[in-house]
């Protein structure tokens, strides 16, 4: 074939076709090359090669245009109100507009300026509060020190509009209520500031349960007000305590639990509420802070790892697991920043909208600062560890909740921190800058504490009661807390009480349940201090806050009276407390001083020795004291000659009270050391009948702490299946012995037959699974005693201490039955099982004895009083202080200004032997107090030795028990036993030399 000439080339292009042919237009062309393809006359090569440019040019149109028709969808979005991205304008404005948020930082809400509280509910009137004694909550204007003040209190529109003395009404409203405190204290309202109030409701049911979310250990997106049931009687209980603001926390089962919320405890109309809900219970309406629960230590790797599954396993996987969770939310922070940098520089410049992710949004929030974190970690290495993690992060932290080991020292050994060494307090201080001080952020965190709850756990193995006061030392912020309701938030100022009896300042243990919680709530303009501008939550009390049994006579919330008609003890207004400086002086180790010591200045003697004569000055006793044992009270002139020489020692004391020794009776003491570790524990016995001499393990922390407390002997049960449950015989033991083997350890081998009948003898040990099921096998039990009693049968060798034959000396009357039982029905059936078994002991057995029952626990027993008084049956009341926590104590008595009396009150009045018992063993230094409550809102039921007995002889006498050696047990106090400031001096128990505190 002969070659083409140029014009033929030229001939031969097909025509130029613009790139905006249409699609049918391709179509064509492209028929119309196909159709010259297979054309006989047209030479194939050069048009093969015409024909692919064609379609390749035709594919590039085609992808073109349907990358166009994606970004700009049909229908079309050009137009100012879109970028050239296709974005709208409207929402990155929006997004920009968060931007400015996402790097803004909240700062505490204002108080004063305000002229109403935005909590404040139209038509409630002003309410003045005239011959008050207030407690504002600042040291005294142009003076460093605190005091109480005397003035009127003047609320309006949800808020303290004036504090001044001597208020005139007529400058007031016309409408104003007048309420006239009688000098009594007044304070702010106390503040929680760690509390599952409302998310863990009582008494706790399965179905109300909603404390932590289980699904995952990392779980920042959960908020505890989506728990929270209005409904919960217990806010109502915990109001009644004078505490008017919560911080509701989720639990501390993971490491990072959700957010938490700040409530006030004014719900709906009662309250003087428009509404019921959740809503309108937020302390802050404008959510200026928010808060999030994070945790270490025990909790999340003993809920969440599993070996070769999950983690964390390890307080390794745990720091991995915060760090992982922290790194991706900084990655999410650095994506949304670059985000609105290059919006910033125009709209054009972003592909996408801002990225919200609302699993990490709260986490987020967190690193920028916007959220306050409360952590709950209570060992050295956790503190460090969370240290560390807000250093690399970047975050503050507002607090470390529990944080039981902040008081642990570095440069001694814990062994002698926790023995008291008298410079502990300047060794404490240089661990602070080296962990809490090295915090991120120039706050160091405060600490979120009980007062004297420990051992419960091995992370709280290490505590010191005066955690408080070495804190305040190092100038750090300690706050007093519930963990409601692992302590009843209703006495959460209790805490504070006791942290004062502990060393920590007055006007610091006052502040620590309110400014000091208002300022790390964010709130401190609003909350915490009775000044113009705050919020009208108020507090009138009838005896000073920190005293013992201080009870609120009003409340009010925004300035609303809670209580129509309050119910108010009968009790005489002694002043307020002048702080006693010498509690700061610390002293946790005694001496065992042998030979003769007189201890002077005794104002009170409550103890059943004899007394001979007063002192010199005719007004005090002098008590001589000899190789641990009284030869003497009263003048005691030989005594006090050779103490006064070089032979004896000689203590001065100011308003000294000698009163008997304490007794422990019903806790786990001696037979356990750290309640939650099964290898520091008796165990349970699993529905098998034992004797509790066995199991017993002395020279423990907790019996140690007990006899410095003067609980000198305790009586203790095996346990059924859980703290607080009991099963076989309590053995009676000294609380200062090295082991059973000393001399008189152990003074009662089995002291009393034990069973459990309350909500734990449901869990099917030994087949029963019901309390009907309980109560009839007991019945069957005894029923088959008194038919071996009536038979005269012998008790073979080998079954001498077997439950058969401890029961034959119940039916003999020779040993008490002790029931744990909360419910007023089941202690009605217990009863109906006395009776029964009593009848059948008088038709079968000649000069029958009664059955001597107790009750131990006895949340209801008020309600069936009457009939215990008239069967001859003792409570062990466990708590003293009952509240709603299971269903079988529901109906316990709170207390004024809700109840009229506790349940002691109402079973001293119906002439029950009464006793207080203890529900965990680290209430052994709370002994007297407990007796104190019972005493000082008694209304006069008790005397102080009666209020004493309580804790002592009256266990006994319940018991059955012949105390023998009572004079040879005694406790020496600086000040009375029953009120806050008194101080352990010394204690005897027949040991070979006295303990004292100097």
């Amino acid at each position: 074939m002969a070659p083409l000439t140029g014009a033929e080339k030229m001939d031969e292009l097909p025509p130029y076709s613009p790139p905006a042919a249409t699609a049918a237009e391709s179509r064509r062309v492209l028929s119309s090359s196909v159709r010259r393809r297979h054309h006989p006359a047209l030479p194939l090569l050069p048009r093969r090669s015409r024909t692919l440019r064609v379609l390749g040019l035709a594919c590039l149109a085609f992808i073109v245009y349907a990358q166009w028709r994606q970004i700009y969808p049909v229908g079309g979005v050009s137009g100012p109100e879109f970028t050239i991205h296709g974005l709208s304008t409207r929402q990155l404005r929006e997004d920009l507009s968060t931007c400015g948020k996402l790097h803004s930082r909240p700062i505490d809400p204002p108080g004063y300026g305000r002229t109403r509280n935005a909590r404040y509910v139209d038509g409630k009137k002003p309410t003045v509060i005239r011959n008050t004694t207030i407690w504002v909550g600042e040291p005294v204007e142009g003076s460093a020190d605190y005091s109480w003040i005397s003035a009127d209190v003047f609320i309006e529109h949800g808020l303290i509009k004036q504090v001044a003395e001597g208020i005139a009404i007529a400058s007031l409203p016309g409408d104003v209520l007048v309420y006239d405190a009688g000098g009594r204290p007044l304070t702010s309202g106390i503040i929680d500031m760690h509390s599952h109030a409302a998310v863990h409701s009582l008494p706790t049911l399965h179905g109300n349960e909603d404390v932590s979310e289980l699904s995952k250990d990392i779980t920042p997106y959960v908020r505890s007000i989506d728990g929270i049931q209005p409904t919960d009687h217990q806010l109502q209980v915990i109001k009644s305590g004078g505490v008017t603001t919560s911080l509701i926390l989720p639990g501390s089962s993971n490491n990072i639990g959700g957010e938490a919320f700040v409530i006030k405890h004014a719900v709906g109309a009662a309250d003087g509420r428009n509404e019921t809900s959740v809503i309108d219970m937020l302390a802050d309406p404008d959510h200026t802070w928010r808060h999030m629960k994070m945790a270490c230590g025990e909790n999340s790797k003993q809920v969440h790892g599993k070996a070769g599954e999950r983690g964390p396993y390890s307080r390794l996987g745990e720091s991995w697991e915060f760090r992982q969770a922290f790194e991706h939310a900084a990655k999410l922070i650095r994506k949304q920043d670059d985000w609105c940098h290059a919006a910033a520089q125009g709209l054009d410049n972003v592909q996408t909208y801002l990225s919200h992710d609302l699993e990490w949004e709260a986490l987020i929030a967190v690193l920028r600062g916007q959220v306050h974190v409360h952590a709950h970690c209570y060992t050295i290495n956790d503190l460090e560890a969370f240290v560390d993690h807000t250093n690399e992060f970047k975050f503050p932290i507002r607090a470390f909740h529990h944080a039981h080991q902040t008081y642990l020292v570095p440069e001694v050994s814990i062994r002698k921190a926790l023995d008291g060494i008298s410079h502990c307090c300047v060794f404490y201080s240089l661990v602070i800058p080296k962990i809490l001080k090295r915090a991120w952020g120039n706050n160091p965190p405060a600490s979120a504490l009980f007062a004297d709850n420990m051992w419960y756990k091995a992370e709280a193995a290490m505590g010191s009661e005066y955690a408080g006061k070495h804190l305040y030392d190092a100038g750090l912020t300690p706050i007093y807390v519930s963990d409601n309701p692992v302590l009843n938030a209703q006495h959460v100022v209790f805490e504070a009480a006791k942290a004062y009896k502990y060393g920590l300042p007055y006007h610091a243990a006052l502040a620590s349940v309110t400014t000091a919680p208002a300022e790390r709530l964010g709130m401190e303009h609003r909350l915490g201090k009775v000044k113009p501008g705050f919020d009208a939550d108020i507090v009138v009390w009838d005896s000073d806050p920190l005293s013992v049994g201080a009870t609120p006579v009003q409340v009010w919330i925004d300035g609303t009276a809670q209580y129509d008609e309050p119910i108010r003890l009968n009790k005489t207004y002694e002043g307020t407390i002048v702080p006693d400086e010498n509690l700061s002086e610390v002293v946790v180790k005694p001496q065992i001083m042998q030979g003769d010591v007189v201890l002077t200045g005794i104002s009170k003697v409550l103890h059943s020795v004899t007394v001979s004569g007063l002192a010199a000055d005719g007004k005090t006793y002098n008590v001589a004291v000899s190789n641990g044992k009284i030869t003497c009270i009263g003048g005691c002139e030989a005594e006090l000659k050779v103490a006064s020489s070089h032979e004896g020692t000689l203590i001065h004391l100011k308003s000294g009270h000698l009163t008997p020794s304490f007794i422990a009776f019903g806790s786990t003491i001696g037979l356990n050391a750290i309640d939650s570790e099964r290898n520091t524990d008796n165990g349970a016995d699993g529905g098998k009948f034992s004797r509790g001499v066995d199991g017993l393990a002395l020279d423990t922390d907790k019996l140690q702490v007990a006899h410095r407390y003067g609980v000198t002997r305790a009586i203790s049960a095996p346990k059924f299946t859980a703290l607080g449950t009991h099963h076989g015989t309590s053995t009676g033991f000294l609380t200062g012995a090295g082991t059973t083997l000393d001399r008189g350890a152990v003074f009662a081998r089995d002291a009393a037959v034990h069973y459990t009948l309350d909500l734990s003898a449901k869990s099917g040990v030994n087949g029963i699974s019901s309390i009907s099921g309980g109560v009839g096998e007991l019945r069957r039990k005894l029923l088959t005693a008194v038919s071996s009693l009536a038979a005269n049968d012998t008790i073979l060798v080998e079954d001498r201490y077997t439950e058969v034959a401890f029961l034959r000396e119940v039916v003999e009357g020779q040993m008490a039955l002790v029931v744990t039982v909360h419910s007023a029905d089941t202690i009605a059936a217990l009863l109906d099982v006395k009776s029964s078994v009593e009848e059948v002991l008088s038709e079968l057995v000649d000069s029958p004895n009664t059955l001597r029952f107790v009750v131990y626990g006895g949340a209801e027993a008020h309600l069936v009083a009457d009939a215990l008084s008239a069967a001859k049956v003792g409570v062990v009341l466990a708590p003293m202080q009952s509240f709603a926590v299971s269903w079988d104590q529901r109906r316990a008595l709170t207390g004024a200004p809700l109840t009229n009396g506790t349940s002691v009150d109402v079973l001293v009045q119906a002439g029950v032997d009464v006793a207080i018992g203890l529900e965990e063993d680290w209430i052994v230094r709370d002994l007297g107090l407990l007796a104190g409550a019972a005493f000082k809102n008694g209304e006069g039921r008790l005397s102080e030795k009666s209020a004493l007995d309580l804790v002592g002889r009256n266990v006994y006498r319940i018991l059955g028990l012949e105390d023998e050696l009572e004079d040879e047990h005694f406790v020496i106090h600086e000040g009375s036993p029953l009120e806050i400031e008194s101080r352990v001096r010394a204690v005897g128990d027949r040991g070979p030399g006295l303990l004292v505190f100097i």
